[in-house]
């Protein structure tokens, strides 16, 4: 008798989605970002082989959606002929992005993949007689929209089989993921199957009972920016001969984000800032999994250096380039400056400076003819920036409002910083 069935659980591949922004910032990081999604799914790949496990599920999302390059299609082919090749089947479903894909209708894949449509279908897994038969549900996207739940379309269990369903769902919703075939954990458990692969929200959920069934939202396996942060992976999958079910994870990110606060309290030279970022940048990398560390680090604490990083960041991002370049394969994407002057310094109550922001937040930036002003200003610089990059000023008029309402506060503070720049030399 065999003794179990393996499989690979993975979705949201993205492939070759374009940069939200790194595009802007830094053309090396951009092409090692751009990049990334290829080499996490040849490390996919790879992990098959190595485990050299039966099966392959995707739930959804291949493609970003925009793509139109036949070389993406040949790329995806071409991995999934690696499995062909060992005997390793592949269950793959459409995701909303899929759908809204040109070069999907057109790919080609060898015959050990089963593409789902969008009628649901449950698959019987080749075994032999005497092995405990296994069915793998799903249903793809038609659309790209899914306003409603798909498990009605999905067959009952297959009495006396382990039901395997793939789906591609947003759930009961969750941030910054649009609301597509929405359905309850307790919706999934009142199916009778013994495991839901899911596919959409991409951070990495477990959802699992001995008397019911395992739940598990795989997340990304490459992230792609700042809002993908901590370690990717994929979901290994055993089915044992006694019907228990049990899984492992396995990493799979070649460059992992990671947020990095750094306090910089009573620092009062440059040199001891600098060794301040070079020993969290290390320490940082020394616990990351993957090649790349891409880290955006947020400054706070009080210090009287606070001006001078605001007067000098590019000096700054000059030295955090060299102190990436010492570590290895380390990256800094942005520095977000939090930190301010102490309390002696312009923000007291009774320095010139502090009465001139005070000025400036009543008399300019609350005034309507500010909030127009500025307002047309995002309207123009938004319609000349690629549509990847504009989610970075929010998804609706609230995000605008709050993305503008920070780099207000942004630009009075570098103002301000130059300001008591000129002072303090003014003193020497």
């Amino acid at each position: 008798m065999k003794l179990a069935f393996r499989f690979i659980h993975s979705a949201d591949i993205h492939l070759d989605s374009p940069l939200r922004s790194l595009a802007l910032r830094d053309p090396a990081l951009a092409d090692l970002i751009g990049t990334a999604t290829r080499l996490a799914f040849v490390r996919l790949i790879d992990t098959c082989l190595e485990e050299r496990v039966d099966a392959l599920v995707l739930a959804g999302d291949l493609y970003d959606g925009s793509q139109t390059s036949m070389k993406t299609a040949r790329f995806l082919a071409d991995q999934m002929g690696r499995l062909h090749a060992a005997g390793i089947c592949t269950f793959v479903i459409r995701g909303n992005h899929d759908a809204l894909s040109k070069i999907t209708p057109e790919l080609v894949l060898p015959d050990s993949v089963k593409l789902y449509r969008g009628h649901a279908e449950a698959v019987p897994v080749q075994r032999s007689a005497v092995d405990v038969p296994i069915h793998i549900h799903g249903v793809s996207f038609a659309q790209p929209d899914a306003p409603e739940s798909l498990l009605g379309k999905y067959k009952p269990a297959v009495a006396g089989s382990i039901n395997i369903g793939i789906l591609h769902t947003s759930l009961g919703g969750a941030a910054g993921h649009d609301r597509y075939a929405p359905c309850s954990i307790a919706d999934l458990r009142a199916t009778g199957f013994e495991y839901w692969a899911l596919g959409h929200i991409h951070l990495r959920s477990v959802d699992s009972r001995a008397d019911t069934s395992t739940i598990v939202m795989p997340g990304i396996p490459q992230g792609r920016d700042i809002g993908e942060a901590g370690a990717k992976s994929v979901t290994l999958v055993t089915i044992h001969d006694d019907r228990r079910l049990t899984i492992e994870e396995r990493f799979t990110s070649v460059a992992q984000f990671e947020r990095l606060t750094v306090d910089v309290t009573a620092l009062t030279e440059w040199p001891d800032l600098i060794r301040r970022f070079s020993r969290t940048l290390a320490a940082a990398r020394s616990t990351v999994k993957a090649e790349h560390l891409v880290a955006r680090l947020y400054l706070t604490g009080q210090t009287p250096l606070a001006w001078l990083i605001r007067r000098d960041r590019d000096v700054m991002r000059t030295e955090l380039d060299r102190v990436c370049e010492t570590i290895g394969t380390c990256w800094v994407e942005s520095v977000e400056i939090g930190c301010t002057m102490p309390d002696r310094g312009p923000a007291a109550p009774d320095h010139p400076l502090t009465e001139l922001r005070s000025l400036i937040e009543t008399r300019i930036i609350g005034t309507p003819a500010f909030g127009t002003e500025i307002a047309e200003i995002a309207e123009e610089l938004l319609a000349q920036l690629p549509p990847e990059c504009r989610k970075a000023f929010g998804d609706d008029e609230a995000g605008l409002d709050a993305a503008l309402t920070a780099l207000a506060d942004e630009g009075i503070a570098d103002v301000l910083a130059r300001l008591h720049a000129g002072t303090e030399a003014g003193r020497t």
